[in-house]
């Protein structure tokens, strides 16, 4: 049952766009599923507002299981709220699901060091951007940290990660294009470890979830860790594009059917309308959402809050 409850790497300098607030970030999708809605001081969501407001959800990709619970709750409502401000009912019936997901990254302090955070996801839903700013946000947080070239695949990925080192003073273990992504990781918690490195974050190549193979080389990679120490803490973050809508959703289920995710960040939120897969992801997976990708800057990956979400998509100033 859906959680209701009726009650390219750029300059890490943080300038005035970095700065932006999250409901101007998260402006598309909320200009798409509420914008204008509820026009005139309304004080009840009417039958027209429904009507509206359910081609919306489906447009913004919140999935038909969940758009039915939420009208089938607001239809219920609608004949006993009459005061109510529409938007705040909304909150009220979504927020609870975001919050039984949005679940922060904490690194324990452990002996056995480093933390490994292994990396996942298809290409191009900027797995490696997210490193090299995961990377500064917990050099800031005084953890030291090293980065895994592990997607060998592409050369680009290798440069790309090794700019991300250069620029944050972080040191990447890496070998030449297509060497092996496992032998690669291993070398890199040997190194981490003999320097008494808090978090390794590895990146892998962009699997496609549908192809059976590289799946199965995503499994040997994530072996890695407990043959390096069956004590290891470590986390499989999966990284997903919030544009590419429902297919976010097959790409979670499949890797967490073969490697189990831990915790997701979602990117380029900034740049979709359909920002509503947060709550399909977290109805139908229930796993935690780490961060979400709102922008170009390191300040961009930002720890996913549930309240400043809701806030953001109902309001244009939280």
């Amino acid at each position: 049952m859906f959680g209701f409850k009726k009650k390219s790497i750029a300059d890490t300098t943080i300038n005035s766009d970095a700065k932006a607030t999250l409901a101007e970030r998260l402006k598309r999708t909320r200009t798409g599923m509420f914008g204008g809605l509820f026009k005139h001081n309304k004080t009840v969501i009417d039958n027209a507002a429904l009507a509206d407001l359910e081609d919306r959800l489906l447009l913004a990709d919140i999935g038909i299981k969940t758009t039915d619970q939420i009208m089938q709750l607001l239809k219920t409502d609608t004949n006993k709220r009459t005061l109510k401000d529409p938007l705040e009912q909304l909150k009220e019936i979504l927020l609870p699901t975001l919050q039984s997901v949005a679940k922060g990254l904490t690194i324990p302090v452990v002996a056995n060091k480093p933390y490994l955070i292994l990396v996942v996801g298809v290409n191009g839903v900027g797995k490696t951007t997210t490193i090299g700013k995961l990377a500064k946000r917990l050099q800031r947080e005084g953890k030291t940290v090293m980065l895994a070239a592990g997607d060998t695949f592409r050369a680009a990925a290798i440069e790309q990660l090794q700019v991300w080192g250069e620029r944050h003073n972080i040191r990447v273990v890496a070998q030449a294009p297509g060497a092996d992504s496992a032998a690669v990781i291993f070398d890199a918690l040997k190194s981490a470890r003999a320097n008494n490195i808090d978090v390794l974050i590895a990146d892998t190549a962009g699997r496609l979830h549908n192809k059976s193979n590289l799946m199965a080389e995503m499994k040997k990679i994530h072996r890695i860790g407990s043959k390096f120490d069956a004590d290891l803490h470590s986390e499989v973050l999966l990284i997903l594009d919030a544009g590419t809508g429902q297919n976010a959703l097959i790409q979670a289920q499949q890797f967490h059917d073969i490697i189990g995710v831990d915790g997701i960040v979602l990117t380029k939120l900034d740049g979709t309308a359909k920002g509503g897969i947060v709550f399909l992801l977290a109805e139908e997976l229930g796993i935690p959402i780490r961060f979400i990708g709102v922008g170009e800057q390191v300040e961009d990956l930002r720890p996913f809050n549930a309240v400043e979400f809701m806030d953001a998509l109902l309001r244009d100033k939280p």
